[in-house]
C-alpha cells in the first residue's frame, strides 16, 4: 500500500461546538438538513450531544494515527455551523491558505484568526489568499464544501449553487492552478445539491460519486471519464446512499497507510462490494455523528484537511 498521497492529508482541523443547532439561515437550500421543533426547544441538549460527538470522533481519528488540531467554539448560538470549518478555509501544498466567501451571514462569523495563526506556527505557510471580500459582491464559494478537489489531476469539481459562484471559482482556480469543472445537479425533486462534497469524494485510488445527480447526460459522461482517466476506481452511489452521507467522506493518511473517515450512517448504507473496493486502498474509520448530521453535513464537512508541510517531523494529536 502506498502511504504517501497528495490527496490524503495526515492532519486536520476540527471545531468542537458548544452552541450547536441546525442553522435556520442555511435551511432554505440544504435538503439534507433536518431540524425539528423538538430540537429547537432543547438547544442545550442538542448542543451537548454534538459536542460529545466531535470529541469522540476526534479521538477516534487520533487513535487511527491522524493528527487532530482541536479548537473550541464558545459562541452564543451565533455560529451554529462552526463544526464545519472546511467551508471557510482550505490549505494547499506549497504553503498556501485560502479564505472563502460564505453565503449566509452567520456563517461568516466562523472565520477565526487563531486557527490561521496556529497553522502558521506549526506548518510552513507562505501566503493567505482571502476571497471573503467577494461577499460584498454577492459572490460565494464555500471552500471544499463547494469544491471537491482532485489534487493529482488539478481539477476542482463544482456543482453550481448559491454557494458556488463560477466567478469566484475561476478566481480560486487561477490562483491555485486548478481546472474548474462546473456542472448542474438535480435531486429527485429537482433541487440543486447545495454542496458538491455531499455527492462525491475523491480518494487516492477511488472516487465515490452519484453521477445520476448530474443533470446533463453528456456532462455526466465527461465527468466519469475525467475521474477514471487518473486510474481511480469509480464507486457509483445511488440517491439513497447520498441521503445517508455516503458521499461525504474524506481520505486521510497515517504513518502506515490511509484511512477513510465517514459516518456510521454512511458506512451502514454501503454495499459489501463497495466496502471491499475501499478497503483495498484505505481502512474504514466510521464515526458516530447523528446529531451533527441534523445540520445537513457529515464527517467530511467536519474535517479541514491540512495540506501543508509541518515545521517539525512529529505526528501527534492535539486533541
Amino acid at each position: 500500500m502506498i502511504t504517501v498521497s497528495i490527496q490524503a492529508p495526515s492532519s486536520v482541523v476540527m471545531i468542537r461546538p458548544h452552541c450547536f443547532l441546525p442553522n435556520p439561515q442555511t435551511a432554505a437550500d440544504n435538503a439534507f438538513q433536518h431540524a425539528s421543533d423538538d430540537d429547537a426547544s432543547r438547544p442545550a441538549s442538542v448542543s451537548s450531544a454534538a459536542r460529545d460527538e466531535v470529541t469522540t470522533a476526534a479521538q477516534a481519528l487520533a487513535d487511527a494515527g491522524v493528527r487532530v488540531h482541536m479548537f473550541d467554539d464558545h459562541g452564543d448560538f451565533d455560529t451554529p455551523d462552526s463544526v464545519f470549518p472546511n467551508n471557510w478555509f482550505s490549505t494547499h501544498p506549497g504553503g498556501h491558505i485560502a479564505l472563502y466567501p460564505m453565503h449566509c451571514a452567520n456563517r461568516r462569523r466562523e472565520r477565526r484568526s487563531d486557527v490561521i495563526e496556529m497553522l502558521k506556527a506549526k506548518y510552513r505557510v507562505q501566503d493567505v489568499i482571502d476571497y471573503s471580500g467577494l461577499e460584498y459582491d454577492e459572490l460565494f464559494l464555500e471552500g471544499t464544501g463547494a469544491m471537491v478537489l482532485d489534487h493529482v489531476a488539478r481539477i476542482a469539481y463544482t456543482a453550481r449553487s448559491r454557494r458556488a459562484d463560477p466567478v469566484a471559482l475561476e478566481r480560486f482556480c487561477t490562483h491555485f492552478n486548478f481546472e474548474p469543472i462546473c456542472f448542474d445537479t438535480a435531486d429527485a425533486e429537482g433541487r440543486p445539491i447545495y454542496h458538491t462534497n455531499v455527492m462525491m469524494s475523491i480518494a487516492t485510488e477511488f472516487v465515490m460519486i452519484c453521477l445520476d445527480l448530474i443533470a446533463d447526460r453528456h456532462r455526466r459522461e465527461e465527468i466519469a471519464r475525467r475521474l477514471t482517466e487518473t486510474g481511480r476506481t469509480l464507486i457509483a452511489l445511488d440517491q439513497s446512499q447520498i441521503d445517508n452521507f455516503a458521499g461525504n467522506t474524506l481520505e486521510l493518511s497515517n504513518k502506515t497507510g490511509r484511512v477513510l473517515a465517514l459516518s456510521r450512517r454512511a458506512l451502514d448504507c454501503l454495499t459489501h462490494d463497495q466496502r471491499a473496493t475501499i478497503e483495498r486502498s484505505a481502512r474504514l474509520v466510521p464515526l458516530d455523528v447523528p446529531t451533527i448530521e441534523l445540520a445537513g453535513g457529515s464527517v467530511r464537512c467536519m474535517l479541514a484537511g491540512i495540506h501543508l508541510m509541518p515545521r517539525s517531523a512529529r505526528c501527534v494529536s492535539d486533541v
